[in-house]
């Protein structure tokens, strides 16, 4: 059943215009956790020269990008996948760009590190591995809504939560953080690098 994700729809745009500075001008992207399809939707129309390969961990997710998918028929948006991040190979062996929306934070630290493990696997030198999401500098909020936010993630499960960026950066075996995007809401583009 095709879900729509209002918060997908405020922040695509945004998106979108980080991505349109950080994008090569074509080879495959491979979004990871994609949840509704809206995100891939509009990046796919909006970058027809790239291929676009969602993939998500969940059976209802994976169902709602499918019927996006079928609906829009998009030439450049590829079948979606079941990807685990955390598996020790991934569905999909090589990519040029990966991008993860808004995963990090409502999923168990191991899940952050199997993304970079796997996109560290997957992505050639110098490709892009963009993450979106609100996060933690130095140990601080950058906004009062954010700490209260982080705080409900843990009281619906202890393991999730907003990360500092310093944590994501000491993870990030293989990558260089190159830029930190202010974006509405007090969210943040991080964009990495493959060494």
């Amino acid at each position: 059943m095709k879900k729509s994700a209002p918060a997908a729809l405020r922040n695509r745009e945004p998106i979108r215009e980080v991505l349109a500075q950080q994008l090569p001008e074509t080879g495959t992207v491979l979004t990871i956790a994609e949840g509704s399809g809206e995100h891939v939707v509009h990046f796919a129309r909006s970058f027809p020269a790239l291929t676009w390969q969602p993939s998500d961990v969940d059976a209802e997710a994976l169902a709602s990008i499918a019927e996006w998918r079928e609906e829009t028929a998009l030439p450049n948006l590829a079948s979606p996948v079941q990807l685990d991040v955390t598996a020790a190979q991934w569905p999909i062996a090589h990519a040029d760009v990966i991008t993860c929306i808004n995963m990090i934070h409502i999923a168990p630290w191991e899940a952050t590190l199997g993304l970079f493990a796997g996109a560290a696997r997957t992505l050639p030198s110098g490709a892009l591995l963009y993450l979106y999401g609100p996060y933690r500098f130095d140990g601080a909020f950058t906004a009062p809504s954010n700490e209260a936010f982080d705080a409900s993630l843990r009281a619906r499960d202890s393991r999730w939560g907003v990360r500092d960026v310093s944590d994501l950066q000491t993870a990030a075996t293989g990558f260089v953080l190159r830029a930190v995007v202010e974006m509405p809401a007090n969210n943040h583009s991080l964009v990495f690098r493959r060494n």
